[in-house]
């Protein structure tokens, strides 16, 4: 039996997923390095894998955030995850949107859990007050012009309790709440919020998806202190631009940002 039947089977034994088709075929892992790279592994070795394919581990060892940086996960105890979409429709310099969609699907799943104190942190981090809530890695395959395969790996910290020493900026759902959440229940609820901002993406609800993106964005509009090369300074964050560099207004000028450039200080 190869890797894309088993996946069939578990599916069809487990789905309890009520979308079109995110969470649809679903393959649960025990243990894995990413599930991204697992996903990527797929897509190349293997059939064709439908739109909305999920891949989630129980354990990942070597699960990568922005920048490369490692994301830590007790095994059993958290979301680690990987979707594939097939964003064609998209234009390669309008990807940032499906960061926005993809981050705004996690958020509006996580809302009613947890309320005001939730926020998405630009690009793409998920924030209860000024710690880390999770976080994802999308990484676009391209074909020409167009992005033939998009690899989505969310990792959310719902059940740990304990962080490694050095990670002093994490949070759990548990911590949170004082209590254990069930982690398919959050994981639907996750497929179904980003299956419908996906088809507003599709539909062209460019402006709806960038207007709740800025509405959920963490720090925005307060004055705060940024770090810009082996500067600091204060700022406030005015917009986040089509192509996702992020907008701080310092003094009387603004200053366009990209990921690499910018460093929150909010620790």
């Amino acid at each position: 039996m190869n890797v894309f039947e088993l996946n069939i089977i578990i599916t069809l034994q487990n789905n309890t997923f009520s979308g079109l088709f995110v969470g649809q075929n679903l393959l649960t892992l025990k243990e894995v390095d990413s599930t991204n790279n697992f996903l990527k592994d797929l897509l190349s070795n293997s059939k064709p894998l439908p739109e909305g394919t999920v891949i989630m581990a129980e354990s990942q060892f070597a699960g990568r955030g922005q920048q490369q940086n490692q994301w830590h996960s007790e095994p059993g105890k958290n979301l680690t995850f990987s979707l594939l979409l097939k964003p064609v429709f998209l234009a390669v310099i309008d990807q940032f949107d499906l960061t926005r969609a993809i981050s705004l699907g996690v958020f509006d799943a996580l809302y009613p859990l947890l309320g005001d104190k939730l926020k998405i942190k630009w690009p793409n981090d998920i924030y209860y007050g000024d710690k880390k809530l999770g976080g994802m890695l999308i990484e676009n395959l391209l074909q020409g012009s167009q992005i033939k395969n998009s690899v989505i790996g969310i990792g959310l910290n719902i059940n740990q309790e304990n962080f490694p020493k050095g990670v002093n900026n994490a949070i759990s759902v548990k911590q949170i709440l004082h209590r254990d959440c069930d982690l398919r229940e959050i994981l639907t609820e996750i497929c179904a919020n980003i299956e419908a901002y996906y088809l507003n993406l599709k539909a062209g609800k460019i402006d709806l998806i960038r207007k709740a993106y800025i509405n959920r964005l963490y720090w925005f509009n307060e004055t705060r202190t940024f770090k810009a090369g082996d500067k600091v300074f204060s700022g406030a964050i005015k917009n986040v631009k089509t192509n996702g560099l992020l907008v701080i207004q310092k003094g009387n000028e603004e200053i366009n940002y990209n990921l690499k450039e910018i460093e929150f200080l909010n620790k």
